[in-house]
């Protein structure tokens, strides 16, 4: 995707999110552009400013983000006019604020300042929440576990919990795709702030002859996109990402969060896992009983009724603003709407397409149940004879097939972004790569009454291979009468991190070992008549960067070797699909 783009369906899809509902009451809107706040550093950082035009104080809802606060003007003006103060704020090193633009480092400390800041405006009544998706989850995530003290509440919509693990990496592996073009769509504006600067006719050496004249100085890579080369230069979660990991500072967030997430979102688990984190360990009564979460299927992957090539109906479509905007009345404005009478976990459950309403998640009346793999040892491709079943296995031979670095399994649907026009996200048919010898294919007989999964998804698998270092996928599938196998949900773990994402540990060829692989979470109905199936395969390229089975770094490139991997499945290793199953 061209890196523009990219940066335009960020910015449309994510940052819409803070647009409102229409006002309850009306006032006219008031406008300042480019209002500086200046850092504890010194550093500049620009906001625009629309708020009601009227005498009195209001709340105010702040929006950092790196995407240029300029794309969201529709949610200002909507803001404004419903009563609130709306501060669309540049983050630094981008668009309109100074100072050096680096993923995480600064939006801490430069969150709490510009929460005090917004908070001591003279329009402001003092009382200061958060908004918007994505990276700009991030920015309130940070900020609010720097817990300025006139932060009243954050609304991340599908943003990560740890930037090892939910951005740059998952199990291990690179999220190659999601990393390249992210970068490359934010540089653009590093390039085009640098270009505005070498513009300046006093820039250039007039001696120089007319035909030299250089018309405009790009300037160099370097400095552009360092943090790029920075992530995959720590490929373990180390002290680099422990210094802004969210998910080791649940108790230092002190204030009510409404969190957002998505079935079919490159953030889903990271977001699923703040609520968690949130309602067990956050830092105030206020922060554990008043964290909500809401699951729709699309998020980045789209956030109309069809996403991919599923279309979900219309009630799919929740009323995000309308949602939203009765948690903030209620929470800044003291509006007596029910909001603290709902129960805390809404989401969306496929299948049915219905919604329904939890106590808590994980849903806490949901049985573990294994579906165990079986076959003859032909499990390869859909054509083979893998099989799932409740029974477990007693003498069965492995399955096993040839992992090729060089003609790597393509990355066909799911929580992907990066190139929609090549790697469109979401539910897909899932028959093309099903046919493939290298991807093990494990299914049920077709239920015969429907069957509710909800909850954390994982596999539990017994292997072995060829190689010192290979990668384990896992796509859990649902099959309908006709064949059609539509993804749910998926993951990945290289081998080198089964111990410990912080610490890489080889294999020794031949030797057997039991690998959990987290397949992160869904709420899927399997109607009557449909079947569940599992992938199992070594790559899903490019979402991830390809293990070439050497033990040396995937990052760093270099020739790779293919390995042959083996699935165990009898009675000494029970590998197992392991499903949260409504009773």
């Amino acid at each position: 995707m061209n890196p523009r783009l990219l940066s335009k369906l960020l910015t449309a899809a994510l940052l819409s999110t803070a647009s409102l509902a229409r006002p309850q009451e009306s006032y006219p809107v008031a406008f300042e552009g480019n209002v500086a706040m200046v850092a504890r550093d010194g550093v500049k950082l620009r906001a625009d400013i629309y708020r009601p035009k009227a005498d009195g104080k209001f709340p105010v809802l702040l929006e950092r983000t790196p995407y240029n606060k300029y794309s969201n003007i529709d949610s200002g003006l909507k803001g404004a006019a419903r009563g609130y103060v709306v501060i669309l704020q540049d983050v630094r090193g981008r668009n309109a604020s100074e100072g050096d633009w680096y993923p995480f480092k600064y939006e801490a400390a430069d969150g709490y300042d510009s929460v005090e800041w917004a908070a001591a405006l003279p329009y402001s009544n003092g009382k200061v929440a958060m908004i918007g998706g994505s990276y700009v989850g991030a920015t309130q995530m940070l900020a609010a576990v720097a817990a300025p003290p006139h932060l009243v509440a954050i609304n991340p919509v599908v943003t990560a919990s740890n930037y090892h693990e939910h951005w740059a990496y998952q199990g291990g592996a690179f999220m190659q795709l999601l990393a390249q073009a992210w970068s490359s769509a934010l540089a653009v504006n590093g390039v085009e702030r640098r270009a505005g600067g070498s513009a300046a006719p006093a820039h250039w050496d007039y001696r120089r002859p007319p035909s030299e004249y250089p018309v405009i100085d790009p300037g160099k890579a370097t400095g552009l996109a360092d943090y790029y080369f920075d992530w995959i230069a720590h490929p373990a979660y180390d002290d680099y990402w422990k210094q802004w990991s969210i998910d080791e500072r649940y108790g230092q967030i002190k204030v009510p969060v409404l969190i957002v997430a998505a079935w079919y979102d490159l953030f889903q688990d990271g977001s699923i896992r703040n609520y968690v984190g949130i309602r067990r360990g956050g830092g105030s009564e206020a922060a554990r009983s008043g964290v909500r979460l809401v699951i729709i299927p699309g998020g980045h992957a789209g956030f109309d009724r069809k996403v991919g090539d599923v279309d979900f109906g219309k009630d799919s479509v929740l009323d995000l603003d309308g949602f939203q905007y009765r948690w903030y009345d209620h929470i800044m404005k003291g509006v007596d709407n029910g909001v603290d009478r709902e129960k805390p976990v809404r989401v969306f459950v496929m299948g049915r397409n219905v919604w329904r309403d939890e106590d808590d998640w994980p849903v806490a009346r949901t049985v573990e149940t294994r579906y165990y793999l079986h076959s003859g040892g032909k499990a390869n491709s859909a054509g083979g004879d893998g099989a799932l079943s409740a029974a477990p296995p007693a003498g069965e031979p492995p399955d096993s097939y040839a992992y090729d670095p060089e003609n790597p399994v393509p990355t066909l649907g799911g929580p992907v972004l990066g190139d929609t026009e090549h790697y469109p996200p979401g539910p897909l048919e899932q028959r093309k790569v099903e046919g493939r010898s290298d991807v093990l294919v494990y299914t049920t007989p077709a239920f015969e009454k429907d069957v509710e999964v909800i909850g954390p998804v994982s596999l539990e698998l017994h292997v072995s291979s060829s190689a010192v270092d290979t990668d384990f996928t896992g796509k859990l599938v649902d099959v309908g009468p006709d064949g059609a196998a539509r993804n749910l949900t998926e993951g990945i773990l290289r081998a080198r991190y089964r111990t410990s994402m912080a610490r890489a540990e080889l294999m020794t060829p031949g030797a057997v070992y039991k690998l959990r692989v987290d397949l992160w979470s869904t709420a899927n109905v399997f109607l009557a008549g449909h079947r569940l199936r599992l992938e199992v395969a070594s790559s899903s390229f490019p979402r991830f960067d390809r293990n070439p089975n050497t033990g040396a770094s995937p990052e760093a490139g270099g020739k790779g070797v293919v390995a042959t991997n083996v699935i165990y499945h009898d009675r000494d290793h029970p590998s197992a699909l392991i499903l949260p199953v409504l009773p």
